[in-house]
């Protein structure tokens, strides 16, 4: 193996001030001008919108940001940090969620005795030696971070990040010797790690190990790390579960407190640590790759990556509120998924070996049943060639694990939520161009992964309802079917079998496309399967029909105790049969069928939305009338803008002849987006929520998995222009648009009728000009037969 070279690098890291005068964490941004600078990321660090506030590069394998009491990570109102971890994902929704190897500055002696006593283990819990902060001078930026630490005679901690890097600098106002305190032994509340090992190599660099659980109750993975410091340590030490030992150089083991101090002459300090998940010389060879940089250009390139991104989209008009909350949504959006391959392109592929990713990006943690409905469109739209890699990515994981993954994080399938997400996913990338060069390949994968069941002794566990669907057209209802994993389709029958019904109807476009025309056949078929579930005899709040999950053998399941109520959490999964009802957009004649007429959905959705009291006051009604918890699922018979089976459900309006409503109520929901810490809605599920944000904000929006289609809305703002990679823009114009009140459609260019454009006429470069009105009586545009896009598959 070859030596280490972080010795070098660290020596060559300089320590340099940034300039006084930066922005309050919610401070507004001007309009116009860098887009950089119009992020707020502590948005959605308050009421478990789980973002994290700290440094990244777009899409980066390291991220780091400080730890609180939250388990996400940072939570906004919390009073002490705990440390700066160096892996974080944004937005999840599960416990854990990283924070691992935390590194805090502290001042005072180290040593029997002492102000931390090496005789008592619990000197060295991170809630035990966390320093209180200020928000007051807070930065949180694309690219950088900084907090004042109270604690410890005042600290000013900044961190910036490349893609496999991050760069804290620690400024101690108190004089004399201070240290550093480096945990592997813990990371974010409620991430349980389950191994760890540290040790100190040579004097300026440590290196080691964490085994920690995988999200969602997954197994446990392993990382490894090396830091270098920019200059060489006065003394250190390490602590394990008995306490600690001074001088000592390695501490290994199991669960328990673990880590090591390292003391400095004070001043200033700066850190740099590189992560894999291949092994300690990718590590190695990650914080070499970075030619010892110092932190303010390693911070100038991050801030220089994200300037890239961002500008993708320019916009004009809004409030500087409205700007903040724009740039902050696609920043969010642009942070996963996240870089899996080392500096060398080595990868832990899901057979568990070593694999080389050359002259493309290998990617990991992929949250499907989330990003397949929004984020997902959004990067193949604007980043083409990364959606490239993106596809080969989940396709390599069929290749090396034998199945596609519903929830894939690190190298294994955590089986997390339910359905058939990679379907519709890898179906949109192969409509924008992604797939070019694996349609086929892609395609045996995915008719795989929607008619078979992965074998017993697969960790994967697909369509595990697949058995009495494809027999009987419905996934079975039962609560004890066992399980891989957190969960399993059958625990959720009847919301299954829509997202497998949507799945099936995607592929079969991607089956005609490819010429497969009996399996097109086939599938369209299989993507009418809903109404296998579809209950005539149900009523609830004056309407008549739902759908309703069936039990093995296809008796309608029935509560012992009470009788059956869509508003119920029976045979759903994280919603009821309410919010389930629409998510059946592949075929909307059918759906308007079973509900007896375009007139019987019109009211259906009204009172889904309380649209009559929205139009009234929009903000009050979203926040008193629908569902704002971020875990409030069930017993709900309103639209939940925090979750996902439900959010393309305003431009079920424009797809049933009424789309002044969609604008109506997506300007209601962007009151729930805001520039401040609580202004994101519920989970942000690795920019789902944040990309959903960005296309209702530009007035188009990816409705109906694998059509390519973008059913439109008013936009937010007055001008926006989405520069594609192929060198070509698409304008949209909307004079007049005001996101402060409800505006509606009232034309399109030159008098088009038809809501919605296909992906084709957007990335050939195209104008959408909008004519506006604030009178919903004159929003009689698109509402012909030829208004909304045909349904595919209807019949």
């Amino acid at each position: 193996m070859p030596a280490c070279t972080s010795t070098r690098v660290a020596g060559l890291l300089t320590a340099l001030i940034v300039p006084a005068g930066l922005l309050t964490p919610v401070a507004a941004a001007a309009p116009g001008g860098d887009p950089v600078d119009a992020v707020n990321t502590f948005i959605g660090t308050k009421d478990d919108g789980n973002t994290f506030p700290g440094a990244s590069a777009p899409f980066g394998m390291t991220q780091v940001s400080p730890i609180s009491s939250h388990y996400a990570g940072y939570r906004y109102d919390d009073t002490a940090i705990r440390g700066f971890g160096h892996f974080f994902l944004s937005g999840a929704g599960c416990w854990e969620q990283g924070g691992l190897v935390s590194s805090l500055p502290t001042t005072g002696a180290v040593g029997p005795g002492a102000a931390f006593d090496t005789t008592k283990p619990e000197t060295f819990d991170h809630k035990r030696y966390a320093s209180p902060y200020t928000h007051e001078g807070e930065v949180g930026k694309p690219g950088y971070y900084k907090v004042r630490l109270t604690g410890y005679g005042g600290v000013d901690a900044e961190t910036t990040a490349t893609t496999r890097t991050g760069v804290e600098r620690y400024t101690f106002a108190k004089s004399g010797d201070a240290n550093v305190f480096v945990n592997v032994g813990q990371a974010n509340d409620k991430e349980p790690v389950t191994a760890s090992q540290i040790r100190v190599v040579g004097d300026r660099t440590i290196e080691g190990m964490v085994e920690s659980q995988a999200f969602c109750g997954g197994k446990p993975y392993k990382t490894w790390f090396t830091t270098t410091f920019d200059k060489p340590f006065k003394s250190f030490g390490t602590w394990s579960p008995t306490g600690g030992t001074p001088g000592s150089k390695e501490s290994a083991g199991g669960e328990g407190l673990r880590g090591a101090w390292l003391t400095f002459g004070g001043g200033q300090v700066t850190a740099t640590t590189a992560i894999s998940h291949v092994d300690a010389f990718g590590a190695r060879l990650n914080l070499a790759a970075e030619k010892g940089r110092s932190f303010d250009a390693v911070r100038d390139g991050a801030q220089r990556a994200w300037r890239k991104e961002l500008s993708s989209v320019d916009i004009k008009g809004g409030t500087k509120d409205d700007r903040t909350v724009f740039y902050t949504s696609l920043y969010h959006a642009l942070l996963q998924p996240l870089t899996g391959n080392d500096a060398d392109g080595r990868y832990r592929g899901f057979d568990d070996k070593i694999h080389r990713a050359l002259g493309w990006t290998y990617y990991e943690f992929f949250s499907l049943w989330d990003t397949y409905r929004t984020q997902n469109q959004l990067l193949a739209l604007l980043r083409p060639a990364r959606a490239k890699d993106v596809a080969k990515s989940v396709l390599a994981i069929h290749d090396q694990g034998g199945w596609l993954p519903r929830w894939a994080y690190a190298n294994q399938e955590t089986n997390t939520m339910t359905g058939d997400p990679v379907t519709p996913f890898l179906v949109d990338l192969w409509r924008f161009g992604a797939l070019s060069g694996q349609e086929f390949k892609a395609y045996q994968a995915l008719l795989q992964n929607s008619r078979e069941i992965p074998p017993a002794s697969s960790p994967f566990q697909g369509r595990s309802g697949n058995a009495s669907y494809q027999k009987d057209g419905f996934v079975q209802y039962d609560k004890d079917f066992p399980k891989k994993g957190q969960d399993t389709d059958p625990n959720h029958g009847a919301s299954a079998t829509l997202e497998y019904a949507l799945a099936d109807c995607s592929l079969s476009i991607m089956a005609a496309g490819l010429g497969k025309k009996d399996d097109a056949k086939a599938l369209a078929e299989k993507g009418r399967s809903y109404r296998t579930l579809w209950d005539s005899s149900v009523t609830d709040r004056g309407f008549t029909g739902f759908y309703r999950p069936k039990v093995e053998g296809g008796e309608w399941f029935s509560p012992a105790d009470k009788p059956y109520t869509p508003q119920s959490q029976d045979g759903f999964h994280e919603g009821t049969s309410w919010q389930y009802q629409w998510l059946t957009q592949q075929d909307v004649p059918g759906l308007v069928e079973r509900m007896g007429g375009k007139e019987n959905v019109g009211k259906r959705l009204d009172d889904f939305f309380a649209y009559g009291d929205l139009v009234k006051d929009p903000a009050k009604t979203v926040r008193e009338e629908w569902v704002v918890g971020p875990y409030n699922y069930y017993n709900q018979f309103r639209y939940n803008p925090n979750n996902e089976p439900d959010l393309h459900s305003p431009w079920m309006y424009t797809l049933t002849g009424q789309p002044w409503k969609t604008s109506a109520v997506v300007r209601a929901a962007h009151t729930l987006f805001t520039n401040a810490p609580n202004g994101v809605t519920g989970n942000d599920d690795l920019g789902t929520m944040s990309a959903w944000y960005v296309f209702s904000a530009l007035g188009l929006y990816p409705a109906v998995p694998g059509t390519g289609q973008f059913v439109l809305n008013a936009p937010r703002f007055e001008k926006s222009v989405v520069h594609l990679e192929n060198g070509r823009d698409i304008t949209i114009k909307a004079r007049g648009a005001d996101g402060s009140k409800l505006q509606y459609v009232q034309g399109l260019g030159t008098g088009s009728q038809r809501a919605y454009v296909g992906l084709e006429q957007l990335t050939r470069g195209t104008t959408l000009d909008f004519h506006l009105t604030d009178d919903a009586a004159k929003a009689t545009w698109a509402t012909g037969p030829e208004g909304a896009p045909a349904s595919p598959c209807a019949g």
